[in-house]
């Protein structure tokens, strides 16, 4: 069921625009209920995106957060830094990161959506993927989170990605010999911080209704 309209919606907000299914977007937004710091969402879909953020970054990508005083912040990691300041960063396995952004998104896209792109061998992706999972596996069996004993940067960061890769074929992944890293994503995906997250509103664009969002009693469904 749609999410009612905000009472009250703070004027003095920034505004974030988001599409709930984009990884990119879905680390932004769990960092900013981790830090409890609310935003006035505006929920859109790729297809359909608004004259406002596309002013606002003309790349077109998502997340965008517009700051009150017109500074835009259009990279994912560049808005978790933002809503956890720069202790969030510190020890945050960049390397990992850059890992995951980088070489495993390239499989991971190639293996979900290989009619995208000419001459791709899904399962070549697929199998190359594995190997970066197969290094967090051995990550994880020497401690519970990527970070160490609680999750931090690293996890929120890599987790969405990792969530999709299971997409395309749950049997094949669920059937691999990585139960750290079984046990991990699916400690994530039963995470308050996660269902909190990935909360469905109404989109920007149909109703012009923006929802507070971060914040425990951010309006949602």
């Amino acid at each position: 069921m749609a999410a009612d309209a905000p009472r009250e919606l703070p004027e003095d907000l920034p505004v974030l625009y988001s599409f709930r299914r984009c990884p990119y977007a879905m680390r932004a937004r769990m960092s900013l209920v981790l830090a409890e710091k609310p935003v006035r969402l505006r929920e859109l879909v790729l297809r359909d995106k608004p004259a406002p953020m596309l002013e606002a970054s003309p790349k077109g990508t998502v997340p965008v957060l517009v700051l009150n005083n017109g500074q835009v912040i259009d990279e994912s990691l560049d808005v978790m830094a933002w809503a956890k300041e720069p202790a969030w960063i510190k020890g945050a396995h960049h390397e990992l990161v850059a890992r995951n952004d980088g070489p495993f998104k390239r499989d991971l896209d190639r293996y979900k959506y290989p009619n995208r792109y000419q001459d791709v061998d899904p399962l070549l992706h697929r199998e190359s993927g594995a190997s970066f999972l197969r290094e967090l596996n051995a990550v994880l069996e020497q401690q519970p989170h990527l970070a160490g004993e609680q999750p931090g940067f690293a996890d929120y960061a890599i987790f969405p990605f990792v969530r999709q890769f299971r997409i395309p074929d749950v049997d094949w992944f669920e059937a691999q010999p990585w139960p750290a890293l079984l046990a991990w994503l699916a400690g994530h995906l039963a995470s308050d911080v996660f269902v909190r997250s990935m909360k469905k509103y109404p989109l920007w664009n149909d109703t012009q209704e923006e929802f507070v969002f971060g914040v425990e009693d951010g309006a949602g469904a």
